[in-house]
């Protein structure tokens, strides 16, 4: 190990031997800096060799002291990963190495702690770390919840990627977290960046700022759908649900993003949404591949009514068979997944105008289906 010099050395050391809780080292102005309980510490590098030279020598003196092994730090980082494996019991050390993808492996931990965020959140802030920690419920509900959602809110002008915007905005969208007018702002950016509405659909897809009425329809069917929600009965439940203001709500917010997505990652999360809204009637079966495909497997299943047809599509059948039309057209929308699109994506990385003309046979047919669901077919 490189010898460092003897007042960095000294330094070092003093700083080592508090009770120090995360260590940051800004290679670029050669300045290591240390939490601790009182507050935060500065050693300003006096380097006898090449910067970059020294700053492993440092690495390494700081992996003696918290690892015990200063040839070893190389080899147990490397352990290290982004999938959130790293034992709790290190969450600490690895706070103080000094090293990036330490913090990293810690942010990703599934026993991250709303303390340990705090210190992990001063050694290194940013964008993609506050959205690791704050999908922790253990942070989302503690101290950093806020001190997070505040940070993600302001940077999300400055994000470039449709996928990192939409988890920012599910995120912060946690009970708790942005005040009401925040949440009212964030949906008004909607109205020209339809990608900032597509975090609503995954968080709040039952509680939308929309302002749009039930449907025409919403009183006469409540009686006659009653007794059948009463039993339970899933396609019960939803059309009573798709008819009322919420329900109508994120099938409106459904066909504004899916009548222009920008990009595909817009398209892939919506359908995501979508998904989870209506699973509880989802047929049976692996993800379908084509819109044609879930149409013909509705009619079948409806047309099945005194045999093989899912538990309570024939008491729905029977009890509406004027809206025969709206059940079908909600099944077809609980088939429709990321498989639908996934043949068109991974032969294209179109974006924009082209992009929509290519998903056309998808997004054509899954339109319709929500026009008939908002009484506008």
């Amino acid at each position: 190990m490189q010898t460092l010099s003897n007042e960095d050395n000294l330094r070092l050391n003093v700083l080592l031997n508090q009770d120090v809780q995360a260590i940051r080292i800004d290679e670029g102005k050669m300045i290591v800096y240390g939490l601790t309980d009182r507050g935060e510490a500065k050693i300003k590098l006096n380097p006898n060799v090449r910067d970059e030279k020294y700053i492993r020598s440092i690495k390494e003196a700081i992996s003696s002291h918290v690892l015990g092994s200063p040839g070893g730090y190389p080899i147990y980082i490397k352990r290290w990963t982004r999938m959130g494996q790293a034992k709790d019991k290190s969450l600490e050390s690895l706070l103080k190495l000094g090293e990036p993808e330490a913090i990293v492996a810690v942010v990703h931990a599934q026993g991250l702690t709303d303390e340990m965020a705090r210190r992990a959140w001063w050694a290194m802030p940013s964008a993609e770390n506050a959205r690791r920690m704050l999908a922790r419920e253990a942070v989302a509900t503690g101290n950093m919840g806020r001190v997070l959602a505040e940070f993600l809110l302001e940077f999300l002008p400055f994000e470039e990627q449709a996928r990192d915007i939409i988890e920012s905005v599910r995120l912060v969208l946690q009970p708790g977290l942005i005040t009401e007018d925040e949440r009212q702002s964030l949906w008004d950016r909607g109205q020209r960046k339809n990608v900032y509405r597509v975090g609503f659909l995954l968080m709040q897809a039952n509680d939308l700022p929309e302002q749009q009425a039930a449907h025409s329809a919403y009183d006469e069917t409540q009686n006659k759908l009653a007794s059948l929600t009463e039993q339970n009965n899933p396609y019960a439940s939803l059309l009573s649900h798709i008819y009322s203001e919420a329900g109508q709500n994120f099938i409106h917010t459904v066909e504004n993003i899916m009548g222009k997505p920008s990009n595909q990652d817009v398209v892939v999360m919506t359908l995501e949404a979508m998904r989870a809204f209506f699973n509880d009637i989802r047929l049976e079966g692996a993800g379908r591949r084509d819109m044609q495909d879930i149409e013909t497997e509705v009619e079948q299943a409806c047309q099945a009514v005194n045999g093989s047809a899912p538990p309570g599509l024939a008491e729905i059948i029977s009890a509406l068979p004027e809206y025969t039309d709206a059940i079908k057209a909600m099944m077809k929308l609980a088939c429709v997944g990321v498989d639908v699109v996934n043949p068109i994506f991974a032969q294209t990385d179109a974006i924009g105008n082209a992009m929509r003309r290519k998903i056309e046979p998808v997004s054509g047919p899954l339109l319709q289906q929500c026009k008939i669901l908002r009484g506008k077919a």
